[in-house]
């Protein structure tokens, strides 16, 4: 699988160390009153979708990057690829 890194273009996919889902960029607040509820969701609890779904991958053999890997789970289709900064960056302006 190629993932055609931001920065650097196309790279090999064994270049890169898998994490999970993006949405662990949304760390919770630590001293939220549910955050024992928050932390085990954030956790443990993960959707395996058939469809589109974004991973967060990290490039160990390259420049050590984050990145947000939009891909068709049926068709390992690469359909997106951004650098988690800019991911985490444009949420923080959202909410």
């Amino acid at each position: 699988m190629i993932i055609n890194h931001p920065l650097l273009g196309p790279r090999d996919s064994q270049e890169f160390t898998y994490l999970g889902d993006a949405n662990l960029i949304d760390r919770p607040d630590w001293q939220a009153p549910d955050a024992v509820d928050r932390f085990f969701e954030y956790l443990y609890l993960r959707d395996n979708p058939a469809g589109d779904h974004r991973e967060l991958w990290f490039h160990e053999q390259g420049d050590r990057s984050w990145v947000v890997v939009t891909r068709n789970m049926a068709t390992h289709e690469i359909l997106n690829v951004e650098l988690a900064s800019d991911v985490a960056r444009n949420r923080g302006r959202s909410k």
